[in-house]
């Protein structure tokens, strides 16, 4: 008798253990989006699941109780050494042990199968195990750490994140999140555009076909227009302005007035600041002597966050068409998508 009785508390333990490590298995967070998704095992697991901490504290109350009836049961009848020492083999092999090797199928199952009866037991048992959990972290605080010093903890664990297998998160979005982490750090001088290479206008060159020809052809939508000397920049001329402009005339007629300075060792953070501030979307760089250096625009700081080239069409928004003609695409794409994704199945 006594030997079945031992019996039933080792195993009541393990079930105990079994069953706890399934639920934490995965956050009781992820637990209710998978059942609200329409996941069975989800929705089973989450009949008891929902209790959360009342839950923990039942199955932490089994543990305790049959591992300490199986204490006394061995002190009994063998030496007080021996008991102390199968008691820990047993706690030692469900939390030491058996932790490390992988929830199976039996675990999900048992745990499925008694779902119900915990759920049913907690019912009522839930008011007196959440004042006993309340009362127990009042007197010893749980403190969660995250885990997280500096940045760079934040950015191991997004990168550990997008290697995940399980992980769901848009590998854009992580590479937004990680790029952000880093945006604060580079500075202007990293990402401008060289003097060497931009494309300059002179206040007062005429516009017509071959100028318009040349600054097309030159991949930019904003140039700087300079004066009697290539350092001496009066404003800016848009391209979208010269496609829209009526007649001849100069660039002094369609620029825009406006310059905006900024120096080549602040950091992007302080560009885009400043691009938010005045609604310049180019920014003349100097150096330490006033110098012009180059220019940074504001694809060129958002594209260190997006982590991807931003291809300035500065007529697609402009045109009802072309973003409708886009969705369309887009939304065509999708639906082969899923069509090959049934075809597969």
């Amino acid at each position: 008798m006594q030997t079945i009785l031992a019996v039933f508390l080792v195993g009541l333990t393990l079930l105990a253990i079994s069953v706890q490590r399934t639920y934490r298995r995965v956050s009781l967070k992820e637990l209710k989006r998978r059942a609200s998704e329409g996941h069975e095992l989800s929705k089973v697991l989450y009949r008891a699941g929902s209790y959360g901490s009342s839950l923990d504290g039942l199955l932490w109350l089994i543990i305790g109780l049959s591992s300490a009836a199986f204490f006394v049961l061995l002190s009994k009848n063998a030496p007080f050494w021996f008991a102390f020492a199968g008691c820990a083999a047993l706690l030692w092999y469900g939390f030491a042990w058996k932790p490390v090797r992988e929830v199976g199928k039996f675990g999900e199952w048992l745990a499925s199968r008694l779902a119900p009866s915990l759920g049913w037991l907690l019912n009522y048992l839930h008011p007196v195990l959440a004042q006993m959990t309340k009362l127990a972290r009042k007197i010893h605080p749980v403190h969660v750490h995250t885990g997280l010093y500096e940045k760079s903890d934040l950015i191991e664990l997004l990168e550990r994140q997008a290697a995940q297998p399980d992980n769901r998160i848009h590998a854009t979005e992580l590479t937004i999140a990680h790029n952000a982490l880093q945006f604060g750090e580079k500075l202007v001088e990293d990402v401008l555009v060289p003097r060497r290479i931009v494309k300059m206008v002179s206040v007062d060159e005429l516009v017509g076909p071959l100028l318009m020809s040349e600054l097309h052809d030159s991949g930019f939508s904003r140039f700087p227009v300079y004066g009697d000397k290539k350092d001496h920049i009066v404003g800016t001329l848009y391209l979208r302005d010269l496609v829209n402009a009526k007649g001849g005339g100069t660039v002094r007629r369609l620029m825009r007035e406006e310059v905006a300075y900024i120096h080549e060792e602040q950091s992007l953070l302080d560009a885009l600041k400043a691009i938010l501030k005045t609604r310049q979307h180019l920014f003349i760089v100097v150096n330490n002597f006033e110098e012009y250096v180059g220019v940074i625009s504001i694809e060129d700081v958002l594209e260190q966050i997006i982590g991807e080239p931003i291809v300035d069409e500065f007529d697609r928004y402009d045109d009802m068409r072309a973003v409708a003609a886009y969705h369309a695409r887009k939304e065509h794409k999708n639906h082969q998508h899923i069509d090959e994704e049934i075809e597969l199945e």
